[in-house]
């Protein structure tokens, strides 16, 4: 399994401006309406990704328990569908009912958003505060799949809570470890 890792995109960059549709109900959300009062997570994922799927109950606790803090939660896939059919906006959405996603699971057909976010990886993480600047970006915590190591979300946790005012913004942000975003051939 190739391990790819985050790009770590400048910390106080602003939120990039994206305009997608939610998978599951078919809304185009943008990325102003979806920032909470305090916040933004922006997290890139996508369905086949084994580094994902070792994350994904973490990420279902993150929707309930930040559901109304007034930090705005979104997914991003932006994979190539032709070479990676597991990650096809149907399934996209399907995974997002199975699994009860409180946040819009959206679709990145043409990779314009992740190519914005310079991101590099499944997951790759993205919090914005309530100005809208970037605070946090990197990994969820130190589980990885096989190295033994529970997972807790616990740094992008501490970063929500220092956002919320509850904390401090860790002093250490590592990068994601992930598969590759799947980029399609331009031509």
């Amino acid at each position: 399994m190739a391990k790819t890792p985050s790009n770590m995109l400048p910390l106080g960059t602003r939120l990039p401006a994206f305009s997608l549709p939610d998978t599951v109900s078919g809304k185009t959300f943008d990325g102003q309406e979806l920032m909470g009062e305090h916040g933004l997570l922006v997290m890139f994922i996508c369905n086949h990704c084994p580094f994902v799927k070792h994350v994904l109950d973490e990420l279902v606790r993150l929707g309930r328990n930040y559901a109304d803090s007034g930090i705005g939660m979104v997914a991003i896939s932006s994979n190539d569908v032709v070479g990676y059919p597991q990650d096809r906006p149907e399934k996209m959405a399907e995974l997002a009912c199975e699994r009860g996603f409180l946040f819009p699971y959206l679709y990145d057909k043409d990779q314009t958003v992740a190519r914005a976010f310079d991101a590099a990886c499944t997951p790759d993480f993205y919090l914005f505060d309530g100005a809208g600047k970037l605070v946090y970006r990197g990994q969820l915590d130190d589980s990885r799949p096989g190295n033994g190591v529970a997972v807790s979300g616990a740094d992008l946790r501490a970063a929500i809570e220092a956002v919320l005012g509850r904390g401090s913004m860790p002093s250490e942000q590592k990068p994601s470890i992930g598969c590759n975003i799947k980029w399609r051939e331009r031509g």
